[in-house]
């Protein structure tokens, strides 16, 4: 599909139950999800932000260096595979919704390998754009372990060009967003502060999810005060105080500064995610909702987030309320942080966690 050509138009149709904002029913919280999970299959989604190749080489420490005090890695894995904003939308992907992909990307090897990977998935790259001179961002990770262990994380180098884009390559953005809203289920803003998320692209996005009633959630390191009125915005603990200018410690601070956060940035919801001791969503007018941490092995947190925003938003472009999004948000991220690097889950998976929830919880 290109940009060039209308995509086949097709009605959204969204449920009569269970909106934005409605008190969660009464039946098991298990059984309301796996409706959720199944509802995702043929959702279309839209993932805008800062795209990056993440690069591992996995290995064995064979002995320490002549030249420094470090040891020396026999590498035995190298790949590359999608990163930032391509995270949430592999995720996306692997739960079942057609999804675009919107950003920078380089016309180099990293590059290369990102676009086959996503053709693979089948992930709709109309909206890719390269400019000359500009790199693939990327994350390299330099893994190792001792031959019995799991491998540890020795280092990271990263490569991030976060100069802004041309006004040209902006302008092309915001033409295929007009092309891409009216068909659109949800919308995610991915934002790494890596310099594509400049103000007239970020507002079109937003005037543009007002105008056809769609889902956006906005997932940010700072300047949350961007994204006035959108559905949901995502941070973590420390960006939650960052953003309020305040020290989170306790349930009453965790308050403060959620109801702090709706009142500046005027979104339908604030979800806050708070690693171990689980997440927490704050509505206009309804009591907020504290969900604990889903019992998992934590192996890898990289990526993490993304899959909350994936999952959270698609729940909420099912119809889902901001309250069992989230709680299947946690779920998923409790799957990923098991595995190593940025992995996904799917929906035969989600499916069976899920079904555990009244017994775990």
């Amino acid at each position: 599909m290109s940009v060039n050509q209308p995509i086949q138009s097709r009605e959204v149709r969204r449920p009569t139950t269970g909106t934005l904002g409605a008190p969660m029913s009464k039946r098991p919280w298990s059984s309301r999800l796996s409706e959720i999970i199944a509802a995702f299959s043929g959702k279309r989604i839209l993932v805008l932000g800062d795209l990056i190749a993440d690069e591992y080489r996995i290995g064995q420490v064979a002995r320490i260096s002549r030249e420094a005090p470090i040891p020396v890695v026999n590498q035995r894995e190298h790949f590359i595979v999608p990163g930032g904003a391509l995270n949430p939308a592999v995720n996306a992907r692997t739960l079942g919704a057609e999804v675009h992909v919107a950003g920078l990307i380089g016309d180099d090897q990293a590059g290369q390998k990102l676009r086959q990977r996503l053709s693979e998935l089948g992930i709709y790259q109309d909206l890719l754009f390269s400019e000359p001179g500009r790199p693939t961002n990327a994350k390299l990770r330099i893994l190792a372990s001792n031959g019995q262990a799991p491998a540890q994380h020795m280092a990271r180098i990263d490569t991030i060009d976060n100069s802004p884009p041309e006004h040209e390559t902006v302008q092309h953005l915001i033409n295929g967003l007009h092309i891409l809203f009216p068909h659109l289920d949800g919308v995610i803003l991915s934002d790494y502060d890596n310099g594509l998320m400049v103000l007239p692209l970020v507002e079109a996005a937003m005037r543009l999810a007002r105008r056809h009633d769609t889902v956006l959630v906005a997932d940010a390191h700072e300047n949350l005060g961007r994204f006035q009125h959108a559905t949901a915005i995502t941070p973590n603990l420390q960006e939650a105080e960052m953003a309020a200018g305040m020290v989170i410690q306790d349930s009453t601070s965790l308050e403060v500064a959620g109801r702090r956060l709706l009142a500046e940035t005027n979104v339908q919801s604030v979800l806050i995610t708070r690693g171990g001791d689980g997440m927490s969503v704050f509505e206009r007018s309804m009591a907020t909702t504290h969900i604990p941490a889903y019992p998992s092995e934590v192996r890898d947190t990289t990526g993490a987030g993304d899959t909350v925003a994936a999952t959270f938003t698609l729940a909420l472009a099912t119809g889902a309320t901001l309250p069992d999004a989230a709680a299947l948000a946690n779920v998923a991220a409790a799957l990923v942080v098991r595995r190593l690097g940025c992995a996904t889950t799917s929906p035969d998976e989600l499916l069976h966690a899920v079904a555990s929830l009244e017994i775990a919880w």
